[in-house]
């Protein structure tokens, strides 16, 4: 996870303000890659509205954002839960 950024969505996040993060991310850490983490349905609903946002930035830069949807196990007050995790990486 050493080139690796981890943004946490609720369903409360404000897509435009995740898609900022997640271009912003690769644009000045020069990160190859983005993962986003979602618990819940709302969550993933916002995940997916700022990864589309997201690309739409992008663009116009000649970069394609991809996305690699996965389960995860996390931890949250001491029970196990399951996360959506979003790998999101810029091609040219």
């Amino acid at each position: 996870m050493n080139n690796e950024t981890i943004l946490k969505i609720s369903s409360k996040s404000n897509p435009s303000s995740v898609a900022g993060a997640i271009v912003g991310v690769f644009n000045e850490n020069k990160k190859s890659r983005v993962e986003l983490q979602a618990v819940g349905a709302g969550a993933v609903n916002q995940a997916v509205k700022a990864i589309a946002i997201a690309r739409g930035f992008v663009a116009s830069t000649g970069v394609d954002l991809v996305c690699i949807p996965a389960f995860n196990t996390i931890k949250i007050e001491n029970e196990d839960r399951t996360a959506m995790k979003f790998i999101v990486r810029g091609i040219n």
